[in-house]
């Protein structure tokens, strides 16, 4: 099962810490969300990430900033439903750059386009993301899908096997690397 960690410095104070531990127990993306910080406060964040991450084959994205991910030397970059779309992002990024696009809904997966992955969910109740779209809403999303669909959204190590079996490609978290670490 593929694994993206998303962080949340606020939950991982030490978030540097939090991306090698994530990557030493084998994610295969970490996605840099660091949605309050100034761009040079992300630039230097993600740079940092970018060269101490090195030594393990995990890829590094940025959310929402194209710009600071191509600065860097990031693998790639995650967009929210309502970005630039991803059509415009692939006439300037480099041959490999991985995008990432969130989806809520099929609508929005149908209009993904030109992406690597979306990101769909919430599947499970989480207090952030508002209410559960379940396993056979994973499920039907999966088949509509001409990407990976990674789920999202109240993911534990309890329930992440259900969405692998569901249809998705993985899953992708915050508060499942963070909080058993």
């Amino acid at each position: 099962m593929r694994q993206i960690y998303i962080t949340d410095r606020r939950a991982c104070p030490d978030l540097l810490d939090c991306m090698v531990r994530a990557a030493d127990s084998g994610v295969d993306f970490i996605q840099i969300r660091e949605k309050d910080l100034t761009g040079r406060e992300l630039l230097y964040l993600v740079d940092s990430a970018v060269r101490c991450l090195t030594r393990w084959p995990v890829k590094v994205l940025v959310n929402s900033r194209v710009d600071v991910a191509l600065a860097v030397g990031a693998h790639g970059a995650h967009l929210p439903s309502d970005s630039v779309p991803a059509e415009a992002w692939r006439r300037i990024v480099p041959a490999g750059f991985i995008i990432g696009q969130s989806c809520h809904s099929a609508d929005e997966v149908r209009a993904a386009s030109a992406v690597d992955f979306v990101l769909y969910g919430p599947v499970f109740s989480t207090p952030e993301k508002g209410p559960a779209t379940g396993l056979d809403s994973l499920r039907s999303i999966a088949e509509i899908a001409t990407v990976p669909v990674y789920a999202l959204g109240g993911i534990t190590r309890e329930n992440a096997e259900s969405c692998v079996s569901a249809g998705a490609a993985g899953i992708a978290a915050i508060r499942m690397f963070q909080e058993s670490r």
